[in-house]
């Protein structure tokens, strides 16, 4: 998707959950586009306070505010002739979203406090971490600029359904850590299963951040080690647990409808999955719950995509 993208100007919104490398497919993109030569600028929406983020992104005039000594260009400015990459677009005060969807539209606006039209040529690339479509329905995220947003959609599945991709990325993180710290650090056989096993919750952020700490720490893998127990709910020291006493007839019958239920949801969830082509994004809005809880019991009902074919 992004090569068959990337020589055009189209929007493009990147959606997963954090962690995911959403980051690495905007630059990717810019990287393979036509305006590689040009300034990649990214604004994190999130990180900059509401009342600056507008002088930040359209910048300002000489006396705009208090404190507004000098003119100041905004980021869009910046990127002329390259690409604005708008992270957690989702964290945009809808004060903000309007003018931001009528740059979109022309590519023209005026810094705060002037009234000079200016004119940018910047391909927009988004990206979130929220359901935009809750957000739309509770009125904090505005419909139009979804859709002016969301003309090419790029999911990027969270790592616990890319297992595979696993072991290229340790040995990218090993290569990189050992050169940046001066180690020859290396993974035992059963670390690296573990690392299979593991549920990633933070995605290749927190892979990335073991693999760091296993280089730099001497017992480093050991720590990872009684993490790993911790979360799948062992104790690092094993003990002969106790015998569990009997269930009574009233909760084996309660046990057997929920195995039922569970059975039921199971084999509804995956009829719609299979409906879809496993396209997630299109199951949690038929299914109507967000895509976190899609993933969620897609992990509790044990289901699995079909294995990709080889062209």
């Amino acid at each position: 998707m992004i090569e068959s993208i990337a020589d055009t100007d189209t929007t493009v919104l990147i959606r997963g959950e954090s962690g995911v490398g959403k980051d690495l497919i905007a630059r990717a993109v810019h990287a393979a586009s036509s305006r590689q030569q040009g300034p990649f600028v990214k604004v994190n929406c999130a990180a900059i306070p509401q009342e600056l983020l507008e002088s930040e992104l359209f910048g300002h005039e000489r006396g705009a505010f208090t404190g507004a000594h000098r003119r100041k260009p905004g980021q869009f400015e910046f990127a002329n002739t390259g690409t604005i990459y708008l992270d957690e677009i989702g964290e945009l005060p809808l004060s903000l979203q309007a003018k931001l969807l009528h740059v979109l539209q022309d590519f023209r606006f005026s810094r705060v406090g002037g009234h000079m039209p200016i004119d940018v040529d910047a391909r927009v690339i988004a990206a979130t971490n929220r359901q935009l479509e809750d957000a739309m329905a509770q009125g904090q995220f505005r419909e139009d600029l979804y859709y002016r947003l969301n003309v090419v959609e790029i999911q990027v599945p969270p790592l616990r359904e890319r297992r595979e991709e696993i072991p290229g990325l340790v040995s990218w993180f090993l290569t990189k850590f050992n050169a940046q710290y001066g180690r020859k650090k290396s993974l035992s056989p059963a670390t690296m299963n573990r690392l299979m096993e593991y549920p990633w919750a933070g995605n290749v952020r927190e892979l990335e951040n073991a693999i760091r700490r296993m280089v730099v720490l001497a017992d480093g893998e050991q720590a990872f080690e009684a993490q790993f127990a911790r979360a799948r709910g062992m104790k690092t020291v094993s003990a002969a647990p106790a015998a569990p006493p009997a269930p009574s007839v009233t909760e084996s019958l309660r046990e057997i409808a929920r195995r039922g239920a569970r059975e039921a949801e199971r084999h509804a969830l995956s009829e719609v999955l299979e409906r879809v082509r496993w396209n997630r994004a299109e199951a949690s809005r038929i299914l109507k719950v967000s895509y976190k809880t899609l993933l969620t019991k897609i992990t509790e009902c044990e289901l699995a995509a079909p294995a990709r074919r080889l062209s």
